[in-house]
């Protein structure tokens, strides 16, 4: 069972790592490190009545990097396209 698991592991943190060093060194050539998803968010406030009252915001751009995981404290294209809405608790 430990073997197992130290196998995932590693599997995950060389995944973690190549995918690092093919956002950093652009593996394959040509292709774009960052991206722009224009996300909305919007806030949702409780009420003292217990009810919710919701306050859009404009629509903005994010940046996010074309890879698996989240490098350079952006999040990946792929996960933003699929979270397009954020509710922001109050």
């Amino acid at each position: 069972m430990k073997r197992i698991l130290f196998i995932i592991i590693l599997a995950v943190a060389v995944l973690y790592v190549g995918d690092y060093l093919s956002l950093r060194y652009r593996i394959p050539k040509g292709r774009a490190q960052f991206g722009v998803v224009k996300i909305q968010s919007y806030y949702a406030v409780g009420l003292k009545s217990g009810k919710t009252e919701f306050m859009f915001l404009g629509p903005k751009n994010q940046t996010c990097v074309h890879s698996l995981f989240p490098h350079f404290g952006d999040s990946p294209c792929w996960y933003l396209n699929r979270k397009k809405v954020q509710r922001i608790n109050m």
